[in-house]
C-alpha cells in the first residue's frame, strides 16, 4: 500500500485504494473516501466518481461500496453542485452530478435493500432538485431513472410520493421531454453543451452521433418519467392527478421510438390506469384515446397485447362499456382468430366471450348495442359454432368445401386479372363463406387477396380489417409478409406514420427470412418500395417531429436556412441500396412519390395521404406469395 501510494501523486487516491490488499484496510481507506470526497475541492475528482460509475453499472448488486457509505457521498456530491457553482464550473466537476445521480440509479435498480439504504442516506431531496431542472436536461434524464427506481419497492415508495412535486414534475417532463431536448440540445449544433456532448458519445462521435444519442436520449427521458409516474397509478388516490384529458390524449403517442422499443411507455401506463375503475372512467371520457387504443391493437407493436387488455377491461366495465364498445367490437372482431399473444394464452377465446358477454348484458338490459355492433358480434358467434360443427363432420365433406372454396378463389383471381376489383372481392367474400374454419392457411390467404382488393378500392379501413385477420390466423402470429404489407399501405393512406412503419419493417424482416424467390430480398437488398414507405414514414413517426414543427428545423452556422427546414429535398435520406436499384419496369411506389419535405403542413400531408397512386397500392402484386395470390 505505502509503495503504491508513494509512486500516485494524488493523496488517498482512489484507484490506490482499490489496490489494497489487506481487507480491513481496504475497507477503511475506502469508507474514508466517501466521507472526506464531498469536502474537497481537489482537481481530478471526476476520475474516481466516473471510476465508481462504471463499477455501478457493472456489478450493481455488490453491496461492498453501500455498505461503505457511497449513497451518502452522491447524495453530497449533487447537493455541492447545485449550491456552489463556482466549484461546479472548475476543473470538469460539471460532470460530477450526472454521475453521482447515476450511480444512485444503478445500486438502486435491482436490490430493495439497497434502494432502502438509498433512502436513508437522504438521496431523494438532491435527486427532487434535479428532476425539476435545477441543472440541465442530462442530469433530469439520471435523475428520474433514479427515482423511478425507488419507487418501484413497496418499502421505498412512500418517501417518493411524501415529496408531493414529484408526480407532478414527471407529468410535465414525460409531455415536454422532447421538446426540452430539441430546443436544448438537437436544433442548435453550434450551441451544444461540450459535456453534453462527452457524455452522450463518450468522446467518440461527431455531430451526427451526437444527434442519434440525443434522440435515444430524450427517448428514455419520457420513457423514465413515464415508469416513474406508472408506479403511481397502481394507488387509486393518485390517478385524479394523471388522468387529466390533457394528459391521457398524449399517452398512445408517446411510444419510445424506434431508439427505445424494449419500453411500454404510453401505453404501459395506460393499461395500469385501466386497471382501476377511476382510470377506466377517464380513459373512456377522453376524445380520441379509444381509437388510438384500436390502432395499437391492431398493428405489430410489441405492445399490441396491452392495448387489447385496455379495451376488454373497458367493455367488461358496466360503467365504460356502453361508451367504447361501438367503437371496440370492430377491431376485437378482428382480433378474435388470435390463439396466443405473449403470456395470453387463448387470446382469443377471452375476446369471443367479453364480447357475447356484452351481448348477453344488452338482452338484459344493461347495455346499448348498435345494429352494426350487435350484427357483428352475432356473426362472430356464429363463426364459432361453425368451428365446432366442423369438428363433427367427415373429413370429406371438409375436403369438398374446401375444393369449392378454392374454384371460387380462382374465379376471383381471375375477375382481379381482368380488373374488376369488386367482382374479386365478392368472389373472395363467397369463398370465405365456403372455406372450413380449420383451414386457416387458406383462409389467411383469402383475406389477404381480399385486403388488397381494398386497398384498389380506396377502402383503407376494410384492408386494415382483412389483413389484421389474416395475421391474426397466421401462424406464427403477425407474420405473413402480403399481410403486413398491405396493412402498412391502408395505414399509409390513413395517415397513421408509426403503425405503417412498424408493418413496413417486420414486412422488410420476413422478405429477409423468406425462401420465396419472389419475396427474397434481392443481393441482400431491401425492396425498394419498401424502403421508400420505410423512411418516409421514418420522417413522419421521427421522435422530435412535433417539437421540430413547433420551434422549426436544426440551424448551424455557416448553413444557409435550417438543415432539416421547410425547403430541404430527400437527397440525404437517398442510401445505396435505393440509387443502385435501377428502374426494373415494375416502378412499384409511382413516378409522382416525392417524399413530401418533413415539415409540410398538415393539410397538405394529409392531401397525400388520402389520394395515393394507384401504382403505388397495385405494386404488390409483383410480388408473389404464391402462384394464385395476386
Amino acid at each position: 500500500m505505502d509503495k503504491v501510494t508513494q509512486d500516485c501523486p494524488y493523496p488517498g487516491c482512489f484507484f490506490c485504494v482499490m489496490k489494497e490488499g489487506n481487507p480491513s484496510k481496504r475497507r477503511a481507506s475506502i469508507l474514508k473516501f466517501f466521507r472526506d470526497l464531498p469536502s474537497q475541492d481537489d482537481d481530478g475528482q471526476v476520475l474516481p466518481i466516473s471510476g465508481l460509475w462504471n463499477t455501478a453499472m457493472a456489478h450493481p448488486n455488490d453491496p461492498e461500496f453501500i455498505e461503505l457509505g457511497i449513497f451518502e457521498c452522491m447524495s453530497a456530491l449533487i447537493w455541492k453542485g447545485l449550491k456552489n457553482r463556482r466549484w461546479l464550473s472548475h476543473d470538469q466537476n460539471i460532470y460530477i452530478p450526472y454521475y453521482a445521480a447515476h450511480i444512485i440509479g444503478s445500486y438502486t435498480m435491482n436490490m430493495e435493500e439497497f434502494a432502502e439504504s438509498a433512502v436513508h442516506a437522504g438521496v431523494i431531496p438532491p435527486l427532487v432538485e434535479l428532476l425539476r431542472g435545477r441543472l440541465t436536461w442530462v442530469e433530469q434524464r439520471v435523475a428520474v431513472r433514479a427515482l423511478g427506481h425507488l419507487a418501484t419497492y413497496t418499502n421505498t415508495f412512500p418517501a417518493v410520493a411524501s415529496h408531493g412535486e414529484i408526480l407532478e414534475v414527471a407529468i410535465q417532463l414525460a409531455m415536454s421531454s422532447l421538446e426540452i431536448v430539441y430546443s436544448h440540445f438537437y436544433q442548435y449544433i453550434d450551441r451544444r453543451l461540450s459535456y453534453h456532448c462527452d457524455l452522450l458519445t463518450r468522446g467518440m462521435g461527431g455531430v451526427e452521433m451526437e444527434s442519434r444519442k440525443a434522440e435515444e436520449w430524450a427517448s428514455q427521458l419520457q420513457c423514465w418519467s413515464l415508469q416513474l409516474i406508472n408506479c403511481f397509478a397502481f394507488k387509486p388516490e393518485f390517478l385524479p392527478t394523471i388522468c387529466k384529458p390533457e394528459f391521457l390524449i398524449k399517452l398512445p403517442g408517446m411510444w419510445g421510438g424506434l431508439v427505445n422499443e424494449n419500453s411500454p411507455a404510453g401505453i404501459g401506463l395506460l393499461r395500469t390506469i385501466c386497471h382501476h375503475k377511476i382510470g377506466r372512467g377517464s380513459v373512456a371520457s377522453c376524445p380520441g384515446i379509444i381509437e388510438a387504443l384500436i390502432n395499437i391493437a391492431c398493428s405489430s407493436d410489441d405492445w399490441q397485447y396491452m392495448a387489447i387488455d385496455c379495451l376488454l377491461w373497458l367493455l367488461q366495465d358496466p360503467s365504460t362499456c356502453h361508451k367504447v364498445i361501438d367503437k371496440a367490437v370492430p377491431s376485437l372482431v378482428d382480433l378474435a382468430g388470435i390463439t396466443t399473444l405473449g403470456d395470453h394464452k387463448k387470446l382469443g377465446d377471452t375476446i369471443i366471450n367479453v364480447l357475447q358477454e356484452c351481448l348477453q348484458s344488452q338482452g338484459q338490459g344493461r347495455s346499448s348495442l348498435s345494429s352494426r355492433t350487435k350484427e357483428l358480434i352475432e356473426d362472430l358467434l356464429s363463426s364459432r359454432q361453425r368451428f365446432k360443427w366442423e369438428k363433427n363432420i367427415p373429413k370429406e365433406d371438409l375436403h369438398i368445401k374446401q375444393a369449392a372454396a378454392l374454384v371460387v378463389k380462382l374465379e376471383g383471381n381471375s375477375l382481379f386479372s381482368s380488373g374488376n376489383i369488386s367482382g374479386a372481392a365478392s368472389k373472395y367474400s363467397e369463398a370465405l363463406s365456403l372455406c372450413p374454419m380449420r383451414s386457416k392457411k387458406e383462409r389467411v390467404v383469402l383475406y389477404s387477396n381480399r385486403a388488397q382488393c381494398y386497398l384498389l378500392l380506396q377502402q383503407p379501413l376494410a384492408a386494415i380489417s382483412d389483413a389484421t385477420r389474416a395475421l391474426c390466423l397466421h401462424n406464427p402470429l403477425n407474420r405473413h409478409a402480403k399481410s403486413l404489407w398491405r396493412r402498412a399501405q391502408a395505414y399509409d393512406m390513413l395517415g397513421l406514420a408509426k403503425e405503417s412503419l412498424l408493418d413496413a419493417i417486420l414486412f422488410i424482416n420476413e422478405c429477409s427470412q423468406s425462401n420465396d424467390p419472389d419475396l427474397s430480398l434481392r443481393q441482400n437488398k431491401v425492396p425498394d418500395y419498401a424502403e421508400r414507405l420505410v423512411k418516409k414514414q421514418m420522417r413522419a413517426a421521427w421522435l422530435f417531429r412535433e417539437a421540430a414543427t413547433k420551434l422549426g428545423g436544426v440551424h448551424r452556422e455557416g448553413e444557409a436556412g435550417d438543415m432539416y427546414g421547410q425547403d430541404t429535398d430527400d437527397s440525404e435520406w437517398e442510401t445505396a441500396s435505393e440509387s443502385d436499384i435501377g428502374n426494373d419496369g415494375r416502378d412499384e411506389m409511382g413516378d409522382d412519390d416525392d417524399y413530401d419535405s418533413e415539415w409540410k403542413n398538415e393539410g397538405e400531408r394529409k392531401a397525400k395521404y388520402e389520394k395515393p397512386s394507384m401504382k403505388d397500392i397495385k405494386h404488390g402484386f409483383n410480388v408473389q406469395l404464391t402462384e394464385d395470390e395476386p
